[in-house]
């Protein structure tokens, strides 16, 4: 599984719950955000986009994001995203799930995450550059085990729950607060605030399930 993956087209293999393709289509934002810049017809989309009902965190970083994407331009997104993830020397703010775990390099999750995309059947991609353990690759795996793809049929839930709580939750809301937080983050902070709404929400109801 990659990284790169991010924005390919899923292939269904079961009608899905409105529900269950709303919590994918968010996997695969925020993934798509954290592969690259959002580019112009992703920002025209966003900026297209009608307001949200339900959780009320959710609803107003969602706001937040489609009037930010009104105002944002793909050149000026591309800046920030070099400014934040890339740049000279250390990135301003990591896009490695390690990191926030402080995971020592005999016991680095990406082993962990080797081994369960291999018992979920997940193939690594051979052209992926990027580590396993990059957040937006893990994302994505969670877009699969919800709406299918990538050669599979969707996961169990017991199969989300298991790698959200081993590989996803331990690192991705310390990653949106460093976000938020980052002094480079203008429209990156929108992204942010959805994304911690978002994944409070999975965090609630993989509790309760």
């Amino acid at each position: 599984m990659s990284a790169h993956a991010a924005t390919a087209p899923v292939t269904l293999h079961r009608p899905l719950a409105s529900e269950e393709a709303a919590r994918a289509d968010y996997y695969a934002l925020l993934a798509a955000f954290l592969i690259a810049a959002p580019d112009g017809k992703l920002l025209g989309n966003l900026a297209a986009a009608g307001a949200l009902e339900g959780d009320p965190a959710l609803a107003h970083a969602w706001q937040g994001l489609v009037h930010a994407s009104a105002a944002m331009d793909a050149d000026a997104a591309a800046e920030e995203y070099e400014a934040l993830f890339a740049g000279v020397g250390k990135a301003a703010v990591s896009l490695y799930a390690g990191y926030y775990m402080g995971a020592p390099a005999v016991d680095h999750p990406r082993v962990r995450i080797q081994a369960s995309l291999v018992a979920l059947g997940l193939a690594r991609d051979p052209h992926a550059t990027e580590p396993e353990d990059h957040l937006a690759g893990l994302l994505e795996v969670m877009r699969v085990l919800i709406a299918g793809g990538a050669g599979r049929p969707p996961g169990t839930l017991g199969e989300q729950k298991a790698f959200y709580r081993e590989h996803v939750e331990p690192s991705v809301a310390r990653f949106f607060e460093a976000l938020a937080r980052a002094p480079q983050s203008n429209y990156y902070r929108h992204v942010a605030a959805v994304g911690a709404a978002f994944i409070a929400i999975e965090s609630q109801s993989f509790q309760l399930d």
